[in-house]
């Protein structure tokens, strides 16, 4: 469509907008002349940094032997799911590599189908019952609080966790969004589950560094044979990651970026919230956004087969390109639901335009994400055809 000159609006690709923090792109300049390897698990500074900050974050101390970096936190749950080897409990919805990344490794699925009702995250009782159903066996349940794809926050990881506790269930919690809660609340379950809860997380989405590709993989104590599994299998794959992008990385969990993460949350609330009031209706059930950069609408209505369908409808005849549901874990065809990222503008331009000092309105929106205004436009007179 974009060849044949027609106008998209990039709904689908969930990536940061906004710039790279200038101070971290000076220190990865300053140290672009490092070529040599560092240890494979990552450079012991970086890897001290982020135990400090994933301390100060969680009040869990997850020692610096305890982390392994990574090219990206994508790679690292790949590496946990190779090493692992038994049953993997997803809720739906989930970011769409993790059944995938489960299936490569020969690990079995089981959904929990959520609800809107839920801000869709598992109950604890659905837990429970999906753990019963399965077994006395290895189980894994992956959480990703605020959710990629829904931008809800999950309001019960203390219910969850202690129903993991009972069961001796494992738990990943990919915490990649979470610098990006809305309420500045940095909410892990590893709060209430310390001794079996992994952690992942990155650079790529608080920091806007998606494609530098540097993530981490935090194990608690207790689970010391699966890190140095994941140890053994990271020296024989990806054998260590870039070594500039190290050094820059402990410049943006040591350094302070607190006035960068307050502008760049407010800036996503301000748009996020622009696309749910005008979007909502009788027509599209929808959640307000509490963190990320996604919405999840629900259209209601019976004209299509498949959320695929709806989608490639919306395409074709309003140029706003979204992710269908059917991608994230909704097995049944009756739900109309879809993916949408409200990240269509330039982070950078809009970075610039606001005042800390003043409030944060609706015109600021029309000015710095045009986009994001005309395709939601565009996607509420779609609606109004159901």
């Amino acid at each position: 469509m974009l060849k044949d000159g027609k106008k998209v609006f990039n709904f689908g690709f969930g990536q940061s907008p906004f710039p790279i923090p200038d101070k971290v792109v000076e220190v990865l300049k300053e140290n672009a002349h490092k070529k040599d390897h560092l240890p494979m698990q990552g450079l012991p500074e970086l890897r001290e940094a982020i135990s400090k900050y994933l301390f100060k974050r969680t009040g869990v101390d997850y020692k610096k032997e305890n982390i392994i970096i990574t090219p990206g936190s994508k790679e690292a749950m790949l590496l946990m799911h190779v090493v692992f080897n038994g049953e993997i409990i997803l809720p739906s919805p989930s970011w769409v590599s993790y059944e995938p990344q489960a299936e490569i490794a020969k690990n079995k699925v089981h959904w929990i189908e959520t609800s809107m009702d839920n801000n869709w995250f598992p109950t604890a009782k659905q837990f429970e019952d999906k753990i019963k159903s399965i077994g006395k066996k290895n189980i894994i349940l992956i959480i990703n609080s605020p959710n990629n794809p829904s931008g809800s926050v999950c309001n019960n990881l203390n219910e969850i966790a202690e129903v993991a506790k009972k069961n001796s269930v494992r738990i990943l919690s990919d915490e990649i969004y979470t610098d990006l809660t809305f309420d500045k609340k940095y909410e892990s379950i590893s709060k209430f589950c310390p001794e079996n809860t992994f952690i992942s997380s990155g650079l790529g989405k608080w920091c806007g560094a998606g494609g530098w590709r540097l993530g981490f993989f935090a194990v608690p104590t207790s689970q010391l044979d699966f890190l140095n599994a994941l140890k053994a299998l990271a020296s024989e794959s990806y054998s260590t990651v870039n070594s500039p992008l190290q050094f820059a990385a402990v410049e943006a969990y040591k350094g302070d970026y607190s006035d960068y993460l307050n502008k760049t949350r407010s800036i996503l609330k301000l748009v996020g919230n622009h696309v749910f009031n005008n979007l909502k209706s009788n027509k599209v059930l929808i959640h307000p956004p509490k963190g990320a950069f996604y919405l999840m609408p629900e259209f209601l209505n019976s004209k299509f087969l498949s959320s695929a369908e709806m989608c490639e409808d919306i395409l074709n005849k309003t140029g706003v390109a979204l992710m269908p549901g059917s991608d994230f874990g909704f097995k049944s065809n009756n739900k109309m639901i879809a993916r949408l990222s409200y990240t269509d503008f330039d982070g950078d331009i809009f970075l610039k335009g606001i005042d800390s000092g003043k409030k944060l309105d609706d015109d600021l929106v029309k000015k710095y994400a045009p986009n994001v205004v005309e395709g939601t436009h565009r996607l509420v007179e779609w609606s109004k055809t159901l």
